[in-house]
């Protein structure tokens, strides 16, 4: 398999946004509280990845401030997030992992009620780096089957995250995905044919998110990352036919100060009049009819 490192060059394809938008924006909270590593769900260690105690260790046993970090996201932190976006009435996609999902009914139908789109985040919200082929392809399996069970329908879109060397080959593989956001590779959508069929990739962002709140070089502070959100966006604005994403995460985002920060996002972006807010969804609907595979 090879690596594209050229990609659409110096001339990236005008994407005719919907209205003469010149970026589209598209937000997603990660909802994955409940499913992270845990000697509850049979792993061998606590998490040790994503939350306010950075570098932690894996321990063999319980590691309550750890669960408790967590357990914030899916209490407290997802529920101030639904409120700053439903009462400004903006669309986002949810990446949600099947287990997590399973776990809190109320915030599957929060979800639905919305009319976000629910994404998979996978089974588990776990590293899938040394997972077996036959491990993983049987998780993806579940957490299709579980996905529609809770939420009435199929994902059409997919993030691993963790991913694996096999992760983006059985997706594409598994064939009912029109979308697939395992890569930062580009600010626009692009198609993969590396397996046998042509999957369309919706790139996704790890610096335009908020992880980097938890992270050894990130963000101190909501004023930078409300910086970042603006200038990130009215670099890709100036650019034009520009694709942004935001990555928000319940136990992260969902804390307060930086909540404040998300929601003078929304509001810059909401005074503009050439910013096309969608879903994951929608962008990919739009790239399949603006440019067939």
């Amino acid at each position: 398999m090879s690596r594209d490192l050229v990609g659409y060059g110096q001339t990236p394809p005008d994407p005719n946004w919907p209205a003469g938008a010149r970026v589209a924006v598209q937000f997603v909270i990660n909802y994955e509280e409940g499913a992270e590593n845990s000697v509850l769900n049979g792993d061998k260690g606590s998490e040790s990845f994503l939350s306010e105690m950075v570098g932690a260790a894996s321990h063999p046993d319980r590691a309550m401030a750890m669960e408790s970090l967590y357990e914030y996201g899916s209490r407290a932190g997802f529920w101030r997030l639904h409120r700053i976006f439903t009462e400004r009435g903006i669309p986002l996609t949810v990446f949600g992992v099947a287990q997590a999902l399973a776990i809190n009914p109320q915030a599957v139908e929060a979800m639905l009620s919305a009319d976000w789109e629910i994404a998979s985040h996978g089974l588990r919200w776990i590293d899938y780096q040394t997972v077996t082929e036959e491990v993983e392809r049987a998780h993806i399996a579940e957490a299709i089957a579980l996905h529609t069970t809770l939420t009435g329908s199929r994902p059409l879109g997919w993030y691993q995250g963790r991913t694996s060397p096999n992760t983006a080959r059985l997706v594409a593989e598994e064939g009912g995905f029109l979308y697939d956001a395992d890569s930062y590779a580009d600010d626009l959508p692009y198609w993969d044919r590396q397996h046998g069929r042509a999957q369309l990739i919706v790139p996704y962002t790890l610096d335009v998110n908020d992880m980097k709140f938890v992270a050894y070089n990130g963000f101190s502070e909501g004023e930078a990352f409300f910086r970042y959100l603006r200038d990130t966006f009215e670099q890709l604005r100036e650019e034009g036919g520009r694709m942004m994403s935001v990555g928000l995460h319940g136990r992260i985002a969902g804390k307060p100060a930086r909540a404040r920060a998300v929601a003078r996002f929304l509001d810059h972006v909401l005074s503009t009049s050439d910013a096309w807010i969608a879903r994951r969804i929608d962008i990919a609907r739009h790239w399949m009819k603006e440019f067939p595979a």
